[in-house]
């Protein structure tokens, strides 16, 4: 039950929500966020704001605090440098928010990690402006599986 109200609540301005399963590893072993701890948020899925240049600058805003808070949520005490950073579930880029449910401490490994799931956000930046891909779509698969979202939107480019 909860699955399906944290999925609705991601989608505000979006039609549809399905549940999302809430496992920390994808049958491939990558890394996935906890989904009662990162359900996901959406800021806008207004094409119009998400596509003007430098939106996701603008809108950037995660202190070092709430960083911390979210290591702390995930029970990580200290970590090397580039092992994590706190990412946004649903990227910035195509209207994800900067609330602490949409964040967790990605890792860079194993692969696909945080260098992969940067890769997809401009994807599906570009895909989401050109419009060739539903922002709630998008925002939808990223928020459901950011992995099989990966595999659906990068194999093709």
């Amino acid at each position: 039950m909860f699955a399906v109200v944290a999925a609705a609540s991601i989608l505000m301005g979006c039609a549809a929500a399905t549940q999302r399963a809430a496992p920390n590893l994808d049958s491939a072993g990558a890394v996935m966020p906890n989904a009662a701890l990162t359900p996901g948020d959406v800021l806008s899925s207004n094409v119009n704001e998400i596509c003007v240049s430098g939106y996701a600058k603008r809108v950037r805003n995660v202190s070092t605090a709430t960083k911390n808070e979210v290591y702390a949520e995930y029970g990580i005490a200290s970590h090397a440098p580039d092992q994590y950073e706190v990412d946004h579930l649903i990227p910035l880029g195509i209207g994800g928010s900067n609330d602490i449910k949409n964040l967790w401490p990605q890792p860079t490994d194993p692969r696909p990690g945080r260098l992969e799931k940067d890769a997809l956000e401009g994807e599906l930046h570009k895909r989401i402006c050109d419009h060739s891909v539903d922002v709630c779509a998008a925002q939808h698969d990223v928020a459901t599986d950011w992995v099989a979202a990966y595999r659906k939107y990068m194999q093709h480019r």
